[in-house]
C-alpha cells in the first residue's frame, strides 16, 4: 500500500495520477477535504481508502496502521503564506510532519515529505540546497519557517540521507482549483484574460527589477510528480533536495506564455502590491539542481520549459470542459 497524505490537494492529487499510469490503486488517501472543493480532485483517481487527517495522526500514534506499507509520501501542509496561526503552522506543517516521517523510518519505509522554497527566505544565502548552508536560512514568512523546522529536525537527527525532503519552487497545474488566494498565476491569469482580456502584475518594489521583472523558478506539477516517482523507483536516493526547473523567468514572461496558449494579445498592467506582503516579498529564486544532474540515468528526464507547461495546463485543462487532471 502507499500513503498519499495532502492526497487530495493540488500536489497529492497530480501524484496520484503518476501512480494510477503506473497501474497502482492500492493507496491510501489521507486529507482534511472539509468545505472545500478538493474532493473533486478525487474523482477521477483510483485509491482504496481515505482516511481524514486527524484519524490518520492518531494511527501512528497508536501504530495502527496497515503493515504492507510500501511508501509514504507525505505532501500534506497549509500551504498559505499567509497563514498568521503560527501554532497551527507549527502542529500541521512541523510536528505531523515530524511523525510522518518517524513512523516510516522506524519501520524502513520508503518516505518522500515536502519542502518548500519559502525556506530561501530573501535569497540571500543562495538557493543551494546543501545541507551547510540549512542552517543560515531565515524564511520570511511563518508557513517558510515551519517547513524549514523540519529541516532543520533532520538535520539535528542525522537522518537528511535517510529520505527525501524536495524544496518545491513555484509550482503551476492542474488541480489547483481550490487553492483561492494561493493559486498559481498561471490558473489567475487564464480567469482574469477570459473575462476582461488584460492581466494585472504587482509593480516591482525593489530597484533591480523593473515592473514584472521579478523572477521565479516555475515548475510544472507533471514534472514534479515524475520526479517524486522516480525517487520511489530509487529509494538508495534521499536528502533535502531542491525541485524547480533550474532557470528563473519573469512574471512578464509568464504572462506572455498564457496569452501565446490562450490565442490572445499580450495586455498586462501593473497594480500596487499590498503592503502585508511587501517586504516578505521573493523577487528571486532559482532552483539549484546540481544534485538531479549527478544522478545521471537514475532520474533523468526533460523538465517542462515554462512556455510548454503553460501551453499543456491551458489548453488541456483549464480551458477544457472538465478541468481535473485526467490522463493527457
Amino acid at each position: 500500500m502507499y500513503i498519499v497524505s495532502g492526497g487530495a490537494g493540488f500536489i497529492g492529487s497530480a501524484m496520484f495520477w503518476r501512480l494510477n499510469r503506473a497501474g497502482i490503486d492500492d493507496i491510501l488517501v489521507v486529507d482534511h477535504l472539509g468545505a472545500t472543493e478538493k474532493w473533486k480532485n478525487l474523482v477521477n483517481r483510483r485509491y482504496a481508502a481515505y482516511m481524514h487527517r486527524d484519524a490518520f495522526f492518531e494511527s501512528l500514534r497508536s501504530k495502527g496502521l496497515p503493515s504492507s506499507i510500501e511508501a509514504i509520501i507525505h505532501l500534506g501542509a497549509c500551504s498559505s503564506t499567509t497563514e498568521k496561526d503560527a501554532d497551527f503552522l507549527m502542529s500541521n506543517n512541523t510536528t505531523f510532519s515530524i511523525a510522518v516521517c518517524r513512523y516510516a523510518l522506524e519501520r524502513g519505509v520508503r518516505c518522500i515529505n515536502a519542502s518548500s522554497a519559502a525556506t530561501y527566505g530573501d535569497g540571500g544565502q543562495g538557493f543551494s540546497d546543501d545541507v551547510e548552508r540549512i542552517r543560515r536560512l531565515k524564511p520570511l514568512n511563518m508557513y517558510g519557517y515551519s517547513k524549514h523546522l523540519f529541516d532543520l529536525w533532520l538535520l539535528d537527527n542525522k537522518l537528511e540521507n535517510s529520505l527525501a525532503s524536495l524544496k518545491f519552487f513555484n509550482v503551476y497545474g492542474p488541480n489547483e482549483y481550490h487553492k483561492g488566494s494561493m493559486r498559481s498565476v498561471v490558473c489567475k491569469a487564464f480567469e482574469q484574460i477570459s473575462s476582461s482580456g488584460r492581466l494585472t502584475l504587482f509593480k516591482s518594489y525593489h530597484p533591480d527589477y523593473a515592473d514584472g521583472c521579478q523572477m521565479r523558478d516555475f515548475v510544472y506539477v507533471k514534472d514534479c510528480v515524475e520526479l517524486m516517482f522516480r525517487l520511489l523507483e530509487h529509494p538508495e536516493i534521499n536528502g533535502i533536495h531542491n525541485v524547480g526547473s533550474g532557470v528563473a523567468r519573469t512574471w512578464n514572461d509568464l504572462a506572455r506564455a498564457v496569452f501565446a496558449a490562450m490565442g490572445c494579445d499580450v495586455d498586462i498592467v501593473y497594480a500596487d502590491m499590498p503592503e502585508e506582503i511587501r517586504g516578505k516579498y521573493q523577487n528571486f529564486t532559482q532552483a539549484d539542481m546540481t544534485w538531479l544532474q549527478m544522478q545521471g540515468r537514475s532520474l533523468a528526464f526533460p523538465f517542462s520549459t515554462l512556455e510548454e507547461g503553460v501551453r499543456d495546463y491551458v489548453c488541456h485543462y483549464l480551458a477544457a470542459a472538465d478541468p481535473y487532471l485526467e490522463m493527457v
